[in-house]
């Protein structure tokens, strides 16, 4: 029986330890923003299908660009913090990857970020007038 009871201890310690410290599955990186014109795309060229309906995509950078690999992949990205103080909002943006970041026809807002989020998706999670953003994401 006390065995039993040893076990049985063991198991909840290691739960609860499991529940409260779980590891995190997100990765951190950096976004900027771009505008139009966002045609063509090293994803799909000139194919306006290409666009999601809400307008929420983004261009990779080199971090997640895997050669292309990730053309059609969509990402949750939430804003962490900027060098703007109050620059991030509460929610968070699904996106669709539509283009390589180093090869955008506009002007990112900076460079050498992890995502280039086109204006509407940057909108959703951070004041339009920053430049780039510390953010948390997830496939």
């Amino acid at each position: 029986m006390r065995h039993k009871s040893a076990a049985l201890y063991s198991i909840s310690s290691f739960l609860l330890l499991h529940l409260l410290y779980r590891p995190s599955i997100a990765d951190v990186g950096t976004a900027a923003s771009y505008g139009p014109p966002y045609l063509p795309t090293s994803c799909f060229g000139s194919d306006e299908r290409q666009f999601p309906a809400n307008n929420l995509f983004a261009a990779a950078g080199d971090a997640i660009w895997d050669n292309g690999a990730c053309c059609g992949r969509q990402y949750q990205v939430r804003c962490l913090s900027s060098a703007t103080p109050g620059a991030c909002t509460d929610g968070e943006v699904q996106v669709t990857v539509v283009d390589y970041a180093a090869s955008l026809v506009s002007t990112p807002s900076a460079s050498g970020t992890t995502f280039v989020l086109g204006a509407a998706a940057f909108e959703l999670i951070a004041q339009s007038s920053v430049s780039q953003i510390n953010i948390e994401f997830t496939q």
